[in-house]
This record gives structure tokens, C-alpha cells and sequence, in this order.
């Protein structure tokens, strides 16, 4: 029987910026002068924020498509090769199973993609009521939705398009 993957938001919790350091140093032993640059992204990134205890990664690398040639390593290091996934340009690898530990998004130096995510983070580490009105929306659809993954994440969309444009519109301000 196919076991449910839960939802569970769950306090901010210090381990989270050691953790991703610890898979950043596993990562960059294994994609090595691929790597232009890495970053924690998503909700464990901001600080005092409750989340997924999942941690997102971001890698810029310098050709997408010599990232394949790594899936023998990662599979190894214990992540589920993903491919692009849904996204044109990007290979994305999940470790942890049913259990999630890691998202792991590789993309080409400044992909859209990349400036997105990075904007997204970078505008709720500065704006906290906006953090903190994602961080109610989270609880309130873990809640309604706690078996129900695909609906927790749609119903994160539209507040993450909005913020997605708030964000740029102050990146390009600054």
C-alpha cells in the first residue's frame, strides 16, 4: 500500500541554516567546478519562519545539461533523480523518501527561475509582515489539506505569484 505523505508546518528551528550548510559541502564535493553558486531557498531560509522541515536548495551551474552526468552520485548521496520535473531548464532531485529531507533545484546561472527564487526569499527576510501572512496561509492549508499535497501547494499560489511581484518590483527599486 502506497503510504500518504503528511503536511506538517512546523516552527522555525535553528538546525535548519546547519543542515543546509552540511548538504551544500555534500554537494559541492559532488557537482565540484560545475557550481557557480548555491543557495538555501524556500521557508527553512528566513529566519524565525515556520515551514516544512524540508530544505530547499538552489544550485547555479554552468551547463544544465552536464548536470545529468551527476545523477549516478546522487543517487548515491541518497536523492531520487527527478529530471526537470515540470520546469524547462532545470533538474530537480528529492531526498528522503515519503519523508522529505532535501528539494534540490539545479538551473543555468541567472534563470529566470533563479532570480525568482531568490527574490521571493529575499523579499520576506526584509518584509516580516509579509512573512508572516505566508506563514498563517501555510499553517491554515496543512491544516485543511494535511494528506493533500498537490492542494497545499495550488493553494499557496496565488499569495506566492503576488509576493513574486512585489519582489521584483522592490528588487529592481533598490
Amino acid at each position: 500500500m502506497h503510504k500518504l505523505r503528511e503536511i506538517h508546518v512546523v516552527p522555525y528551528e535553528k538546525k535548519w541554516s546547519d543542515l543546509f550548510n552540511q548538504e551544500a559541502a555534500l554537494l559541492k564535493d559532488i557537482f565540484k567546478d560545475e557550481i557557480i553558486a548555491i543557495h538555501h531557498i524556500g521557508s527553512t531560509s528566513i529566519l524565525e519562519l515556520s515551514a516544512k522541515p524540508i530544505i530547499d536548495i538552489l544550485i547555479e551551474v554552468k551547463d544544465i545539461k552536464r548536470v545529468d552526468i551527476y545523477n549516478q552520485a546522487m543517487v548515491h548521496a541518497g536523492y531520487e533523480v527527478k529530471g526537470e520535473n515540470g520546469i524547462g531548464g532545470r533538474r530537480y532531485f528529492q531526498k528522503g523518501g515519503a519523508k522529505r529531507t532535501h528539494h534540490l533545484h539545479i538551473y543555468n546561472q541567472k534563470h529566470d527561475e533563479v532570480i525568482r527564487h531568490l527574490n521571493f526569499r529575499d523579499y520576506l527576510r526584509h518584509h516580516p509582515d509579509a512573512a508572516r501572512e505566508y506563514e498563517q496561509l501555510k499553517k491554515q492549508l496543512a491544516a485543511q489539506y494535511r494528506f493533500e499535497p498537490q492542494k497545499y501547494v495550488d493553494g499557496k499560489t496565488l499569495f506566492i505569484k503576488e509576493i513574486d511581484q512585489k519582489a521584483f518590483q522592490w528588487k529592481e527599486n533598490m
